[in-house]
């Protein structure tokens, strides 16, 4: 059976080709570019009819990035493609799933629809689930959802000695516990107060007993990063060494990667967005769930 077409768009080029590989996927040509006013022109470069297409598209920022998404996706169905699946190693517009003041958009639910009506399958790596249950609740076509807590375990494993893992906060702590547990290492969770975007309060308790370790700070987003560098400063206040900070989706917005650098030890990331910080491939575990979905 021949493989599917992997076409990366703008900015995802290095985790398209090396899906590609692992799949045993053809690469497919992509022409896009922006008219002086702003509009975006896409051409497909490729031959897909009769054929499996994958699209890539990493959603951080994802406002410019949807349309030539949707444009691509609407081209190859009148190009005659089988089936068009969507491998976004950070999928958008998860936070706002629920109307917290009168007028407010559910963002989460309109986005989920605007992708469900323009792909057939859906792969990401940990998208942030509060609300919901599992993806399956607001998207309604087949998705696949990748863990990076087993590959982040390995890697405090083979980089760390004597860890102790750091939960940002006690929703997190079933998620550290998994991380905790493929690392053999103990594990703390902090208690957050957030008062703003931006305004974070965080304690550690219990954690004057395992000082003598070496704390490694775990989260799945930093934005901001706001909460990992309070609770790296608590840490250093408390008599621990500067942390390792391991994280899932390297958003760092404005100077969020520089002011962390400060406090931490080392920051790593897994590949799900592309920034300097990427040391941990999710490539591999996502290639197996394109794989059950093709």
């Amino acid at each position: 059976m021949t493989g599917p077409v992997i076409l990366a768009l703008p900015g995802s080029e290095a985790f398209g080709e090396a899906l590609r590989a692992h799949v045993f996927g053809e690469p497919g040509g992509l022409d896009h570019r922006q008219f002086p006013d702003g509009e975006t022109y896409l051409r497909i470069m490729s031959e897909v009819a009769d054929r499996d297409v994958v699209l890539v598209s990493s959603l951080d920022r994802p406002d410019p990035k949807l349309l030539p998404l949707l444009f691509a996706a609407d081209t190859l169905r009148e190009m005659g493609a089988r089936k068009i699946g969507l491998v976004a190693p950070y999928l958008a517009y998860m936070r706002q799933d629920i109307r917290f003041h009168p007028g407010e958009a559910v963002t989460s639910r309109s986005f989920a629809t605007v992708l469900s009506h323009h792909l057939d399958w859906l792969v990401t790596v940990d998208p942030h689930l509060h609300r919901y249950h599992a993806l399956g609740d607001v998207y309604r076509i087949p998705s696949r959802v990748v863990h990076a807590a087993p590959l982040m375990a390995d890697w405090i494993r083979e980089n760390v000695s004597r860890p102790v893992i750091i939960g940002p906060d006690k929703e997190s702590e079933q998620w550290v516990a998994q991380v905790a547990a493929g690392a053999d290492a103990p594990f703390l969770v902090c208690e957050k107060e957030r008062s703003g975007d931006r305004e974070v309060r965080i304690s550690i308790p219990r954690a004057e007993n395992l000082a003598d370790r070496q704390p490694v700070l775990v989260d799945d987003i930093a934005s901001s990063g706001r909460t990992l560098a309070v609770a790296a400063k608590q840490l250093v206040d408390m008599g621990f060494a500067p942390p390792d900070c391991v994280v899932v989706h390297p958003l760092f917005a404005g100077d969020a990667a520089q002011a962390l650098s400060g406090l931490a030890r080392r920051i790593v990331s897994t590949n799900t967005i592309v920034h300097a910080t990427n040391g941990i491939d999710v490539v591999g575990p996502v290639a197996e769930a394109v794989q059950a979905l093709l």
